[in-house]
């Protein structure tokens, strides 16, 4: 696959970067080089390759849920400027 000026350019612009002449020409180079460099993925024989999200299993490892003591709530909301049916009041800020 062959990338043009214009491509760089375009990308460039969605990504609202201004590139020189020089920064057009040089990453225009490269990315024919990272083109050309993924192609060569295309050569593998993967016919006995079987398709995988992951390289190695992954699971999740899950614990019991456990409740813990905890502070009392009363004596948390005693530190609070305004409270209410066990929650801080707080000004509003949306309308």
């Amino acid at each position: 696959m062959k990338i043009t000026e214009a491509q760089v350019e375009h990308v460039a612009k969605l990504a609202r970067l201004h590139l020189t002449a020089q920064e057009k020409q040089r990453l225009t180079a490269e990315m024919v080089n990272i083109i050309a460099f993924a192609d060569k993925l295309n050569e593998l024989d993967t016919s006995g390759v079987e398709a995988t999200a992951h390289a190695i299993p992954i699971h999740n490892v899950f614990r019991e849920d456990v409740v813990y003591p905890s502070y009392d709530r009363e004596k948390l909301l005693v530190n609070a400027p305004s409270s209410e049916e066990g929650c801080i009041l707080v000004p509003k800020v949306v309308e």
